[in-house]
């Protein structure tokens, strides 16, 4: 594996290391021991998800608060994702800017974002199969997230936005502005 810091702290590319013939490909997607010290510090997953996802989708930004904070280590199984991460902790030099980088099944890149982050995504190819683990447990009354279009962060999703699919919570969040007042 190699980690590939980001413009964000503690935020990290992850590229595995493919082994490829004419029968198909192996790879490890995932080591404990290499990870932590790729990213120099030690985090522990507790929880593996999976989203199915048609093109144009955006989930997200989503976080969970306070002690449910949540580290992700994200990646595509099949299709393309534009994943997106924002720093939202306020003592950060970084505090509301945000990274994208193309996942797909492909280049087999993951990210980790790491707790006091807010996650996202939006689906480039016809349907996408997105997987994450995380180091804490879900907790609803912990949810909260930011509006995707925030005109303050500008992210460009890489679909028109006319096209784009949200949930009904996801188009009321309110701004990262709003959010910390």
């Amino acid at each position: 594996m190699i980690a590939t810091k980001t413009k964000l702290k503690d935020c990290f590319i992850i590229e595995p290391r493919v082994f490829q013939d004419d029968r198909g490909y192996f790879f490890e997607s995932f080591n404990q021991e290499a990870f932590n010290k790729l990213i120099g510090k030690s985090v522990n997953f507790v929880q593996d998800n999976e989203s199915f996802s048609s093109r144009g989708v955006i989930r997200g930004l989503h976080f969970q608060k306070g002690e449910f904070a949540q580290a992700k280590l994200v990646r595509v199984v099949k299709g393309a994702v534009l994943d997106v991460a924002v720093d939202i902790r306020k003592e950060s030099p970084t505090f509301g800017q945000h990274i994208s980088v193309e996942l797909t099944e492909k280049n087999k890149k993951q990210l980790f974002v790491p707790r006091g982050f807010a996650h996202g995504f939006s689906v480039l190819s016809e349907t996408a199969i997105f997987s994450y683990k995380c180091d804490n447990f879900y907790n609803k009354e912990s949810e909260a997230g930011i509006l995707y279009n925030d005109p303050s962060l500008n992210i460009d999703w890489k679909i028109k936005l006319e096209e784009a699919q949200l949930s009904d919570k996801d188009i009321i969040l309110p701004t990262i502005e709003a959010y910390f007042k």
